[in-house]
């Protein structure tokens, strides 16, 4: 099976990445993306997406209606960060991401945030700017509308221009020249503006292997995950 070679490679070399540091899928595919990112010189432009309020159950307060909101506030750090340099932006979404899907700790926690800036070489008070700064608001509602104006629904979701493509939804994120292959048959889908939906069954063994590879992300989450309006089980009788 062949696969693109990055001193040929004449495809797309922009994508916005829409992701929520909460979602453990956007997490796996953005391993993936800076694969991808890094054999083909792509620039991998990170942008936010709302789980929190695309989910919103009623009678609730939106996401920028409260002192602190998880992913939300997350993302407000990640604005202010973002007004710097695309790069450290990136940098706090895999240290973020790593912390909460891997790690198991809780970078939704505003000292725990704190210890992770403080990682990436950045000043821990941008917590505290970000909470101050209003307009970090509107930087995420724009970013979240445009996914939602495409016609999307969640995380991850990519942008070619004013093309969305949602997903690829992945558990094992691949690499190397199977990185470039995944990246070619989602580029590809661009040749196909009436293609919509590709996806494979879940079974219980992929049930399984979903719980064993979130049950970090499951033990530290504070929240309930919520698809679509139904609340999402991982429920580890299933996996048993």
């Amino acid at each position: 099976m062949s696969t693109i070679d990055a001193d040929s490679y004449t495809g797309p070399m922009e994508v916005d990445f829409h992701f929520d540091v909460m979602c453990p899928w956007a997490y796996q595919t953005s391993l993936w993306m800076r694969d991808v990112r890094d054999r083909l010189g792509l620039q991998v432009n990170w942008k936010f997406f709302s789980l929190e309020e695309v989910n919103l159950r009623e009678g609730k307060k939106h996401p920028w209606e409260r002192d602190w909101s998880y992913g939300w506030s997350m993302m407000r750090i990640g604005a202010i960060l973002r007004r710097d340099s695309m790069d450290l932006l990136d940098k706090w979404y895999a240290e973020s991401g790593r912390a909460l899907h891997v790690d198991g700790n809780r970078p939704h926690n505003p000292d725990v945030a704190r210890h992770l800036l403080r990682e990436i070489g950045a000043d821990p008070d941008v917590v505290d700017v970000s909470i101050s700064d209003e307009t970090t608001h509107d930087e995420i509602k724009a970013e979240h509308q445009r996914v939602i104006d495409s016609g999307g629904f969640g995380v991850p979701t990519l942008f070619f221009d004013d093309k969305a493509i949602f997903g690829p939804v992945l558990l094992e994120p691949p690499t190397g020249h199977a990185a470039l292959r995944m990246w070619d048959l989602v580029v590809g889908w661009l040749e196909f503006p009436r293609l919509y939906e590709v996806q494979r069954p879940k079974m219980a063994e992929d049930e399984r292997a979903i719980y064993e590879t979130f049950k970090p992300y499951l033990e530290a989450r504070d929240w309930v995950s919520i698809n679509r309006g139904k609340e999402v089980g991982f429920d580890p009788q299933a996996a048993g």
